[in-house]
């Protein structure tokens, strides 16, 4: 079952027990024609749609509603369309969510639970296929990694690379292939393996990082020269978690740009673009969807980020099978995002990620 929450925007009458039958059933058709159509709803509009009202009384009602906060009108003598605080309610209160199809779900499934998949490539994968099967922009955030190193190794691919893998103890697995210099032999990889594992056992590699460096140091006139290097190009090569190290990635920019109020308003799209360069806003956005349980949803000024873009974000936390928040995943788009659909697409995504990362089958 999916859930989902968000912050509510206040307004003169915006609130779902204050509408009566006939407004709420008005509002509903607005929002959904709107939704699916981008165009603003006249009351001639929604006559078609099987309301058994007079032109003037859809009018009425599209006024009161207008004055609650909950439409607007682009223009003089236009339709309506939703403000945000009418998405908001529409999603809180009369949104029908549906289901991904059994198609997507074997594709996501299938894209996803690769084996052999570092953590990095995965979180990458899934902000691919997210942002192409929702037709939006997807974000992902490395998570803060304070789990302790359970074991490291170094394994030859060949003449000239090598494999460097941490294991936490929560279960995640970083590789990193790594150069070698001629004449590596094995004995060389088994001390450096060692040498790591004797003094990062248990300890989260971001707090100990520091600490290891200055104990390599001391330790140069113990180990082999190239051992010595293996250690060090780990220590750098592996994320350990640290909170400035953070990877963020960002897919679909370009599906922002196919949407028709796109064309219409560039400057809004281009202030959403700046705002997709934010880094540190857009891990601390996600990190807030972390803290909560199911799917959020942020619209307009909900969040401060995209307030003036005026856009929306789905986004939902990934986790292990113990229920261990490692991150979340999210898609932003237009205010006019199909939420019907992109919420159970977040929601799955993040939960076969989450699988996938805890190393369980789905």
């Amino acid at each position: 079952m999916i859930t989902f929450s968000g912050s509510s925007l206040g307004g003169p009458g915006a609130s779902l027990p204050a509408l009566d039958e006939r407004a709420r059933d008005i509002f509903r058709r607005i929002v959904e024609t709107y939704l699916q159509t981008g165009d603003p709803v006249g009351s001639r509009t929604l006559s078609l749609t099987g309301v058994s009202l007079s032109p003037a009384s859809i009018r009425n009602t599209m006024q009161d509603l207008t004055l609650a906060g909950l439409l607007a009108s682009p223009h003089t003598s236009a339709g309506r369309i939703p403000t945000h605080a009418g998405l908001r309610l529409f999603v809180d209160g009369l949104l029908e969510i549906g289901d991904i199809s059994r198609e997507e779900r074997r594709e996501i499934d299938a894209r996803l639970v690769g084996r052999g998949r570092s953590f990095e490539e995965a979180l990458d994968e899934a902000s691919t296929l997210l942002s192409g099967l929702a037709g939006g922009a997807s974000i992902v955030a490395s998570p803060v990694r304070d789990a302790g190193v359970k074991h490291v190794e170094f394994v030859a691919l060949g003449h000239d690379q090598a494999l460097a893998v941490l294991v936490a103890d929560d279960g995640t697995v970083e590789n990193r292939l790594m150069p070698l210099k001629a004449g590596v032999t094995p004995a060389t990889l088994q001390e450096a393996s060692n040498f790591l594992n004797a003094r990062l056992k248990g300890r989260p590699l971001h707090e100990a990082r520091s600490e290891m460096r200055v104990e390599l140091d001391a330790a140069r006139r113990e180990l082999d020269a190239t051992a010595a290097r293996l250690v060090e190009d780990g220590l750098a090569a592996w994320s350990g978690g640290a909170e400035r190290e953070r990877a963020l990635i960002v897919r679909g920019r370009a599906n922002l740009l196919q949407d028709r109020e796109a064309v219409e308003d560039l400057e809004r799209v281009r202030v959403l673009f700046d705002d997709l360069e934010q880094k540190e806003q857009l891990i601390g956005l996600l990190d807030g969807v972390s803290s909560a349980q199911g799917v959020r949803i942020f619209i307009g000024a909900e969040t401060r980020l995209f307030s003036l873009s005026g856009s929306a974000v789905i986004a939902a936390p990934y986790m292990t099978g113990r229920q261990r928040v490692l991150g979340a995943i999210g898609v932003i788009g237009p205010a006019r995002l199909n939420y019907a659909r992109v919420i159970p697409l977040v929601d799955y995504t993040a939960r076969v990620l989450g699988r996938m990362l805890d190393g369980q089958d789905t």
